[in-house]
């Protein structure tokens, strides 16, 4: 799984995230809804009074008509589909009846009384109700409407005042626009004041993050730091967890080389006991023994690499192994007329124990010198960002795919004049592979064989 999935600073700012969004969202919605009826409050208490108005003034007149003496005073009123109406209906037994009374701006499209607000009226006579309809430019109402009785024969009569919603509505959009920007403004700074909390408050775990790093690289051999009381158990773990590895690899070197030296004394008796006799039991013990020696040195190394790849933060220099070999096998081979150069080294370290590295090293570029014609090269670089290369190619004659696969083979020698145990490729392959990485062969440019070594590194 990817580092940025798992990441504990992204969860904790997309959590934190959540929450200031929910929360944003649920306060601006409630006060944009408090708004909204504030706004309606208003409204609904400027039609009351209106309704109030005329209801105190109403008096029958003739033809029937019911007119309030003294009419709102607001011009608009008067003003044909103003958006400000109000109007006197009839008040049958259980229906609205005729308009008998009506604002100049109504002109001749009456405020609608829907059959359910009837029966509230009805249900509720003498008391104001509010409902909302279109009014007669088909704008949207806010209607207050109160059931009531005249003295005398004027009779039941319903009085309605209504007003355009609209700019009531215009207002809350405007409020909610404002609200949501304000908001979303708050949202960015309590946003970037979380990121900076996590960062503040997970910097000591970066700190031993980077001091862990330092370790594994070869940089440090403990985590140091000055960190919480929370990280620093971990912290003492850790050092503790570093020494046990060195005393555990330091016990395993002592193990091998006592081991190593228990063996090889009675191997090398057998072998002197039997250098001067030519019976066939002798070339056989002599045969034997010679088996059992390149065993022991190939399991003593590769328990021995063992163990050092387990050491953590063991690391050493590329360019000096390089030098070494490749000077130590210029001496040897020259009087062969065979020359060896190394390129591309500097700066690149090995992350494992230096013996390795030569053990290695010092095989692949033996082969290249045994098998070139007059010269051998060690060429390095970056394969990637872990890991580096190390190429080993000669003038040779090369090899052929079968043969390649034959002689990573443990104890295959593909000849059996030149000198060798036919252990070489099959260890530095083991070796490579302890620490995690691969031997490939192929062409060499120059015609032998590349023999391409990748290992983790430092650069």
């Amino acid at each position: 799984m990817s580092a940025h999935r798992r990441s504990l600073v992204r969860r904790l700012v997309a959590t934190s995230a959540i929450w200031i969004l929910i929360a944003l969202v649920a306060v601006a919605l409630a006060l944009t809804t408090l708004f909204r009826q504030s706004v309606l409050r208003t409204l609904d208490d400027r039609l009351t009074a209106v309704v109030a108005n005329i209801v105190a003034t109403s008096e029958p007149v003739e033809n029937g008509a019911v007119l309030p003496s003294r009419p709102p005073p607001d011009p608009r009123y008067e003003r044909i589909f103003s958006g400000r109406y109000w109007q006197i209906n009839r008040l049958e037994e259980d229906a609205v009846g005729s308009v008998v009374g009506n604002s100049r701006s109504v002109w001749d499209e009456p405020v609608p009384v829907r059959p359910r607000v009837e029966r509230r009226v009805i249900n509720n006579f003498g008391q104001p109700i509010v409902y909302n309809a279109h009014g007669p430019d088909r704008q949207p109402l806010r209607v207050v409407a109160q059931a009531i009785e005249l003295p005398g024969e004027g009779g039941r009569i319903l009085v309605l005042a209504a007003e355009d919603r609209r700019p009531a509505d215009a207002e809350v959009r405007r409020f909610a626009i404002i609200s949501i920007g304000i908001f979303l403004v708050f949202g960015i700074v309590l946003a970037a004041g979380v990121i900076l909390q996590v960062r503040v408050g997970l910097s000591p775990v970066f700190r031993m993050r980077d001091a862990v790093a330092d370790v594994r690289e070869g940089r440090s051999r403990r985590v140091e730091g000055d960190f919480p009381v929370e990280l620093q158990p971990l912290g003492d773990e850790l050092n503790s967890l570093l020494d046990h590895s060195r005393e555990v690899v330091e016990r395993a070197r002592t193990h091998v080389g006592n081991l190593a030296h228990a063996l090889k004394t009675p191997i090398a008796v057998l072998m002197n006991e039997t250098a001067n006799d030519d019976s066939e039991s002798a070339r056989l013990v002599r045969r034997q023994t010679e088996t059992m020696s390149r065993q022991v040195d190939h399991h003593l190394r590769r328990a021995r690499a063992a163990a050092h790849a387990k050491a953590i933060g063991a690391q050493c220099s590329v360019g000096d192994v390089v030098e070494d070999i490749a000077r130590t096998l210029g001496k040897i081979y020259a009087r062969q007329e065979k020359a060896i150069s190394a390129e591309g080294h500097q700066g690149l370290s090995f992350r494992g124990e230096r013996q390795d590295l030569e053990e290695m090293v010092g095989n692949l570029a033996d082969n290249a010198c045994k098998w070139a014609s007059r010269r051998a090269t060690i060429r390095c670089g970056v394969e990637d960002e872990a890991n580096f290369f190390l190429i080993v190619e000669d003038d040779g004659p090369g090899m052929s795919q079968e043969q390649r696969e034959q002689a990573l083979q443990r104890g295959v020698r593909l000849d059996e004049e030149a000198p060798g145990t036919g252990l070489g490729l099959s260890i530095v392959v083991e070796l490579a592979r302890i620490y995690g990485g691969e031997l490939e062969l192929g062409d060499s440019p120059a015609g032998g064989l590349a023999a391409k070594l990748i290992l983790p590194g430092r650069f």
